[in-house]
């Protein structure tokens, strides 16, 4: 029950209420927006949480991805596209790459916060744990048991993880994450913004190829 007030908590917020969280929200034809979202200081500003972010600081080229854990286009980026990337651009150093949380729903909110109580050097392998194993614990009802399941392949135990599901900093870093990126014209996931060209649903390697390469040698 602790879990379940506590993404209820999440996303009962103003900011963060469940009438503005569909899933209409959460993918659809991938593309750039028909303006380029300049790469404003304040995009780059870490949230409360810290940032989630792998390859060379200093790299030419930025891409900030935002991410709710139980979207089917989400999944399918991780899985198709996102490895080519890091493999290609991040693990290169030619990439900074930054993962933000933009939870849909109350189940997603929930395994948001898990994440973040995982190890920082933890936080991908479990982020990318929870989108590829979606069918065993997405549902409309909480289940905790199967949260916890992926979760402890990380080394949280249950004690741990009972406990992370009510840290209240978490909950209130992760609505000012989610209330930062509606600010940068974020409605859905995935949505990126690469040097601060926004691509936003279910987007090819080609497409995000076609934005960093000019920008990363």
């Amino acid at each position: 029950m602790r879990l379940r007030r506590a993404a209820t908590i999440f996303f009962s917020s103003a900011v963060l209420s469940l009438s503005a969280l569909t899933l209409g929200a959460c993918g659809g034809p991938g593309g750039a927006t028909p303006e380029a979202t300049s790469l404003e200081d304040q995009l780059l500003e870490p949230g409360p949480l810290g940032e989630r972010e792998y390859g060379n600081r200093n790299a030419p080229v930025t891409v900030i991805e935002y991410v709710s854990l139980t979207c089917p286009y989400c999944r399918a980026y991780h899985a198709k596209v996102f490895p080519r990337i890091k493999r290609t651009y991040v693990d290169t150093g030619r990439v900074r790459y930054i993962i933000r949380e933009f939870a849909i729903g109350q189940t997603a909110g929930a395994a948001a916060i898990i994440t973040r109580c995982a190890p920082k050097s933890k936080f991908l392998a479990l982020n990318e744990a929870y989108l590829a194993r979606q069918s065993e614990w997405v549902s409309q009802e909480m289940r905790p048991d199967a949260l916890y399941k992926i979760a402890k392949s990380s080394g949280m135990s249950r004690a741990q993880f009972d406990k992370c599901s009510s840290n209240q900093s978490i909950i209130d870093g992760l609505t000012e994450v989610k209330q930062r990126g509606r600010k940068y014209g974020v409605v859905g996931t995935p949505t990126f913004f690469i040097n601060g060209q926004k691509l936003q649903g279910e987007v090819t390697f080609e497409q995000m190829k076609a934005l960093i390469e000019p920008q990363a040698s």
